[in-house]
């Protein structure tokens, strides 16, 4: 799992960005819960937080996150506002968490993630509103909006990606690698 997280979160890990997720095939529940905590005895002390979005089958949505920094992206008016029309009435972290597991578990895909992944709010409407058409530029997300903006931090996503993942392969331990 730590490698997974290394190329799957290297910007969250970095300090330059709210959250990321990625998925995880796993042997047993037992297992990935197991990974999970250990992950999670690694990355609390320094504010990081790994949960279990769902799982199913052998797969598991894995979303690690900043905990100081997803409190303050969703407690933003508008995303508060956009939050409550998919039913999300609290702004602590573990209750959003909570009912976006719930919403993971729904027949549809819950594209609001977008905001707990520290993707423009703009960008998140936009994408609900087009069916995921028309964007100006995709990468770790499709942009609507400020395309130079998401252009400068796709790079610098993919520059820490590849940086993180050459010192974790160098032996580094991924306790050293957290900023």
């Amino acid at each position: 799992m730590i490698r997974n997280l290394v190329v799957n979160c290297a910007p969250t890990l970095a300090g330059i960005k709210t959250a990321n997720m990625f998925s995880y095939r796993f042997a047993s529940k037992e297992v990935l819960v197991r990974d999970v905590h250990s992950v999670n005895m690694k990355l609390n002390p320094k504010g990081i937080f790994a949960v279990i979005l769902c799982a199913e089958k052998n797969y598991a949505q894995i979303l690690v996150y900043r905990l100081s920094w997803l409190a303050a992206d969703l407690a933003q008016d508008g995303t508060q506002a956009f939050l409550v029309t998919y039913g999300y009435h609290a702004v602590s972290v573990s209750d959003c968490i909570s009912h976006l597991k719930k919403r993971f578990l729904s027949s549809e895909f819950p594209h609001e993630i977008g905001l707990f992944l520290g993707y423009p709010l703009y960008d998140v409407i936009e994408f609900i509103k087009n069916g995921g058409k028309n964007s100006k530029r995709t990468g770790c997300w499709k942009v609507y909006h400020d395309e130079n903006e998401a252009k400068k931090k796709f790079a610098m996503y993919q520059y820490y990606k590849n940086v993180y993942l050459y010192c974790f392969l160098q032996g580094k331990p991924i306790e050293h690698l957290i900023a």
